[in-house]
């Protein structure tokens, strides 16, 4: 299948910063965003703040393209300044659409 008929990839990304790297997590990832934002095949990568939690709800034109994301210097770097202060690993899990009702709402 080409890249191009490929369905849009959907990903939740969860964090839990220990309590005092709070803030220093959420600036890593709002920074981490700006960059995300300029990567080929970014659709979305909106930060999230719940319950001590910050997720990031990220949408990607294709598997590639989240691939390539999943190799770049962004993560990596933000890997490299948040993990050592997070309660667990960061919880990723890849999305597939059961779409329903209208399609402009019933799938992102």
């Amino acid at each position: 299948m080409s890249t191009s008929a490929q369905s849009p990839v959907v990903v939740v990304a969860s964090f839990r910063p220990r309590p005092e790297a709070h803030d220093l997590v959420r600036s890593a990832l709002r920074t981490a965003a700006e960059r995300v934002h300029e990567e080929p095949g970014c659709e979305l990568y909106a930060l999230h703040e719940t319950d001590g939690r910050l997720v990031l709800v990220e949408k990607w034109s294709t598997e590639g393209h989240l691939d390539e994301h999943g190799r770049g210097d962004a993560l990596k770097e933000l890997h490299a300044a948040v993990d050592s202060r997070l309660l667990a690993p960061a919880e990723v899990l890849r999305l597939s659409p059961l779409p329903a009702g209208r399609p402009e709402a019933g799938q992102l």
